[in-house]
């Protein structure tokens, strides 16, 4: 036997084994999927869900499909409390919210490259380190949440405050629309769309986020603007972010003073979120 020949039975060999453990890795995961898929929906979760503003509207085949999207994503997602225990409502409640807005978006998971869910009790208060001109200033910060490296952070008494009733604001809608926003490989502000309604998508958020930042300039009275507020002019990540909150929690609003903005989303996420609150009262306080 030659030296090229064994060479190639020794490579050939590495490859089958990397082949086999590839494949039996594979295996090992669809069997647990298998066996996530087969878990009942807990009625004490589900009556959880009836608290919400919006899953009381869902059609019976969207409330079966999301209960099926929670269960997947619960058992998925790594969950770690800072300070708190993770329950099972933390866990419901953000994967509803998280799964609401893919529930008619094509995806091949609920947030594939989602691995970490990190959950506070309360604010965090957060550094950041900042140079300019060789001139380094530090800052801090609070955060109720945050979407970063395959990871959410969610500030609990804010986002189960905002989760069982209508106000404007919705931190676990605003941060999951960030890694929807991600999926694309870049935080632009343009979410994975078909490429025919790329173009129109970029015209109206150039344009909306433009007319933002010129009534900022021209003092503190925003007048329509001011449904979307001052954070949704940092940049067009945020500005993405907070109209889909808008979408989900406030639509009538949003409809009546930005329609191009509120058609888009319905385009994207198709949902009709009209009638997703219709029985419900927006509270614009927090």
């Amino acid at each position: 036997m030659t030296y090229y020949t064994i060479l190639a039975l020794l490579f050939g060999g590495l490859g089958l084994s990397a082949l086999g453990f590839y494949f039996l890795r594979n295996l090992r995961h669809e069997e647990r999927m298998q066996q996530i898929r087969a878990l009942p929906f807990k009625e004490e979760h589900r009556t959880l869900l009836q608290q919400t503003p919006h899953y009381n509207n869902l059609c019976d085949r969207d409330k079966a499909k999301i209960e099926r999207s929670i269960i997947e994503f619960a058992y998925t997602k790594e969950f770690i409390g800072v300070g708190i225990d993770v329950t099972d409502e933390m866990k419901v409640i953000i994967g509803f919210y998280a799964c609401l807005l893919l529930l008619h978006v094509k995806t091949k998971s609920c947030y594939a490259a989602l691995q970490t869910v990190i959950v506070y009790p309360s604010a965090v208060m957060v550094e950041n380190l900042s140079s300019q001109g060789g001139i380094y200033t530090k800052e801090n910060f609070i955060i109720t949440g945050q979407s970063a490296d395959h990871t959410v952070v969610i500030v609990w008494d804010e986002a189960k405050h905002e989760a069982y009733q209508l106000r404007h604001h919705n931190v676990i809608v605003h941060e999951f629309a960030h890694e929807i926003d991600f999926m694309t490989g870049e935080l632009d502000g343009v979410p994975p769309l078909e490429r025919s309604k790329y173009h129109e998508w970029t015209r109206l958020l150039s344009k909306e986020f433009a007319s933002l930042h010129k009534r900022l300039l021209h003092g503190p009275h925003l007048g329509k603007y001011e449904l979307l507020g001052e954070y949704a002019a940092t940049n067009e990540a945020e500005f993405f972010a907070v109209v889909s909150e808008r979408f989900f929690e406030s639509p009538h609003t949003l409809h009546e003073h930005f329609p191009e903005i509120y058609d888009a989303l319905q385009s994207f996420y198709k949902i009709d979120a009209l009638a997703l609150v219709s029985r419900h009262k927006t509270n614009s306080g927090r």
